[in-house]
């Protein structure tokens, strides 16, 4: 694939000091300028100002200039401008007007971490020791952004922008709700979903394995229960197990691990999911306000109002 990665977003909230504070818990590092790196991703996270919370900017890896000019060309069919320098080309999907900033970028390296041991059934991986989960001291680190889930009122149109346009992969759908989409062998990087009006609704963070990511929800509810939104559970698409968090402007934080790779697109054929295994495989049910945030309505409310 000529794409290969999230490079970073930027995300837009009203309240940047109280946003940057609560990223920080998460475990990003901070870099100033409310910007976030991740352990391997490097710099992958900034905040700004906005009225309201939003995704401001989302950055896509290419392998080099020429993917660049092939993306300008589909850009072109759709009818959509792009901004063309020597190594990135800039565009704005149609519907929730976020910047897309392609670029030319080294791939992110991880090196391979060998399997977390766990006992089992007939099978004694790890004798004569605790588990590493409950042992494990110190923060919880994110290895690098996984993905981003985006609420469009035009649900279609916004799938296009990314699959036709910037030639993303799908890899599963939701019918008339949802697209989970690829820009690297990660099962995906952007999922849109079809919403009463635009809005981010999470970022997801990669941790080493489900013991990371009970540590790392776990230090977050301790300092503050009220950020609980979700987990722990198992997702269906994807297969990743999760926890969500909630951030001081509203949006969904999401530790993750063991999620599906497609590293040979021959070998997958994208499913059509409905009802819960839309949503997980297992856990508890999600509440109301992960699937219906809060403050949709009052951004519906302001939506209506500005226009």
């Amino acid at each position: 694939m000529a794409l290969h990665r999230l490079t970073s977003i930027t995300v837009g909230v009203p309240n940047v000091e109280e946003t940057a504070a609560y990223y920080t818990d998460f475990g990003l590092t901070p870099l100033g300028g409310n910007a976030f790196a991740t352990t391997d991703g490097g710099e992958q996270f900034k905040l700004a100002h906005t009225p309201q919370r939003r995704l401001v900017e989302i950055g896509i890896g290419a392998e080099n200039p020429d993917d660049l000019d092939r993306i300008a060309r589909q850009l072109r069919t759709l009818d959509l401008p792009a901004e063309r320098t020597a190594d990135a080309l800039v565009t704005e999907e149609p519907i929730a007007g976020f910047r897309a900033v392609i670029s030319v970028a080294p791939r992110i390296e991880q090196h391979r971490t060998e399997p977390t041991p766990y006992n089992g059934p007939g099978r004694i991986d790890r004798a004569n020791v605790r588990a590493p989960g409950i042992v494990r001291e110190g923060p919880v680190a994110p290895r690098k952004l996984g993905h981003v889930v985006i609420g469009s009122t035009d649900q279609a149109a916004t799938q296009r922008f990314f699959t036709e346009g910037i030639g993303f992969k799908v890899s599963d759908v939701v019918p008339s709700i949802a697209a989970f989409m690829r820009c690297s062998t990660d099962h995906h990087n952007v999922l849109v979903q079809q919403a009463p009006v635009n809005f981010l609704h999470h970022t997801s963070w990669q941790v080493e394995d489900i013991d990371e990511i009970g540590r790392g929800a776990m230090a977050m509810l301790d300092q503050n229960p009220e950020r609980h939104v979700w987990g722990l559970g198992r997702h269906h698409v994807g297969s990743n197990f999760f926890w969500y968090l909630k951030d001081p402007a509203g949006n969904f934080s999401e530790y993750y691990s063991d999620i599906d790779c497609i590293v040979d697109d021959a070998l997958w054929t994208p499913g059509t999911w409905e009802g819960v295994k839309g949503l997980f495989n297992w856990g508890p049910p999600p509440p109301p306000s992960f699937l219906m945030p809060e403050d949709v309505a009052a951004m519906m409310t302001g939506a209506h109002n500005a226009g």
